[in-house]
């Protein structure tokens, strides 16, 4: 098989995003796309170049032999396309959240484990270069022994989705057991299950409905958009925040170590260590400062040379993923995000959720 045949069910403003990080690989060709909504899915073929489009994704798998299906619909249709494309053979690339919850979750990884099928999750940012950076300073000992981590997961309601959500108490996003959680989590969580061993560790979570001045008088008025977490394992803890209130919007790691500390800023794509002051008494101190300063000035002359070379790209981290998911299928290799991490983001989810639930009723 020289090149993997792939098809986009669901033609919405993300399917963009896959479209033109498969085009850019050598081992995979775009020939279908689908959408309930045939002019998306013209429009999106016409943008691309794509000869073939369709409103039937039962059409669609019949009348194509496909290899890969990616799934960009909302979580609620997950579970029932991704079992109809891996009983037409299909390996399958799922958007966040995989499923509604974690018993749907291990019954689709089950489903396409029987069907000797492969599967993976749209953590894009996982494989984002600083997300390789800095899990090469972990390879390397920097950190020592995980200890504690923070993940910072900000949010922009007066962006184009956060805008779309507050326009209608139709929209998908409102019938999502979690809600606005639900859909975007996945980016602060899949930051601490990478240091977190644990497959049920304690799980504290909090939310909240951060400005109570707007009401609608329907569900969107049960909106919470301000959420913090608490996990402990059994040698590692988290902090996870998710906030639309912070001003600038950020997207951060920062992992404690028993050697160091390392911060990872998805923003400006930075990565520093902090190991402490390398001199004795103030001189040390002075120079801590110029030594981190010095690292995030290595950062941005790389991001410089990406930019130069045409490299510096939204989308990189899912390029990455995509191209280390085709090649676990053409080259039986191990899977970009395991079965395993994806089942125990889906646990810790549902238990933040559940916690949610509860206090809205107490």
């Amino acid at each position: 098989m020289d090149k993997l045949r792939v098809a986009i069910i669901g033609c919405g403003q993300i399917a963009d995003g896959h479209v033109s990080e498969i085009q850019k690989l050598g081992n995979a060709t775009v020939v279908a796309v689908c959408d309930t909504e045939p002019i998306i899915a013209e429009q999106l073929a016409i943008r691309f170049g794509i000869k073939t489009w369709y409103h039937s994704h039962k059409e669609m798998l019949n009348k194509e032999q496909l290899d890969v299906i990616h799934i960009c619909t909302p979580p609620q249709s997950h579970l029932a396309l991704a079992k109809d494309a891996v009983d037409s053979g299909c390996h399958i690339y799922v958007e966040k959240p995989l499923a509604l919850n974690y018993l749907e979750t291990v019954e689709l990884v089950q489903y396409v484990t029987n069907a000797h099928r492969k599967i993976t999750i749209g953590h894009n940012s996982e494989f984002d270069p600083p997300s390789v950076e800095m899990r090469n300073h972990i390879k390397n000992g920097t950190l020592g022994d995980p200890v504690h981590v923070e993940s910072w997961y900000g949010y922009n309601m007066g962006g184009s989705f956060g805008k779309a959500i507050l326009a209608s108490p139709d929209h998908w996003v409102h019938k999502l057991p979690g809600k606005l959680f639900h859909n975007n989590i996945n980016h602060m969580l899949n930051k601490i299950t990478e240091y977190l061993d644990d497959d049920t560790p304690e799980i504290h979570a909090f939310a909240w409905k951060r400005d109570t001045t707007q009401n609608f008088g329907d569900l969107r008025d049960d909106l919470y958009d301000e959420l913090r977490t608490v996990i402990r394992g059994k040698t590692v803890s988290a902090y996870g925040t998710f906030s639309s209130g912070v001003r600038p919007v950020g997207h951060y790691v920062r992992v404690y170590g028993t050697r160091s500390i390392i911060d990872l800023d998805y923003t400006s794509r930075s990565v520093a260590v902090d190991r402490g002051a390398l001199y004795p008494s103030a001189i040390g101190r002075l120079l801590a400062g110029y030594d981190k300063a010095w690292q995030y000035t290595k950062s941005a002359l790389k991001n410089s040379k990406r930019f130069y070379q045409n490299d510096f790209h939204f989308f990189s981290g899912m390029n990455l993923l995509i191209k280390n998911f085709y090649d676990s299928i053409l080259h039986d290799a191990p899977l970009p995000v395991s079965t395993r991490n994806i089942v125990r983001i889906a646990w810790i989810m549902d238990s933040i959720i559940s916690q949610i639930q509860g206090e809205k009723q107490s």
